[in-house]
């Protein structure tokens, strides 16, 4: 039985599913905006707006808060330039906003499987 199991498991091995979305959180967190499958999409929008989350509660906190907060999300990350720009950049833009980060746009089927294809974006306020 799977009572309680979070997360989608995407037809991967467990390294390379943690590999896959830490890869395409960079990539959103980079580019704003990344063209994926709608299962993949849903396996990192609610972890990135987490991210977020945490990120725009670390400016009102202490020091060791503010440590705390980017050690968390470079052990899901990995990546410093990355970090840097989450709480530099995004996290100020959503200072005001109680959640709903990111935006999905259906684009309809990708012709090689059939995949339903979708746009992961920033919202912009």
């Amino acid at each position: 039985m799977r009572h309680s199991v979070a997360g989608y498991k995407l037809g991967r091995t467990s390294g390379a599913r943690i590999a896959l979305r830490r890869n395409l959180m960079k990539q959103f967190f980079t580019h704003e905006r990344i063209r994926t499958t709608k299962a993949k999409a849903a396996a990192i929008r609610g972890e990135a707006e987490h991210i977020i989350t945490i990120a725009r509660n670390s400016a009102n906190a202490g020091d060791s808060e503010k440590l705390a907060a980017r050690r968390l999300i470079a052990s899901k990350l990995g990546d410093n330039q990355v970090i840097q720009r989450v709480f530099d950049e995004i996290a100020p833009r959503f200072a005001n906003r109680n959640g709903g980060y990111t935006r999905v746009t259906k684009l309809g089927p990708r012709l090689g499987d059939s995949a339903e294809m979708v746009i992961l974006e920033l919202v912009e306020e």
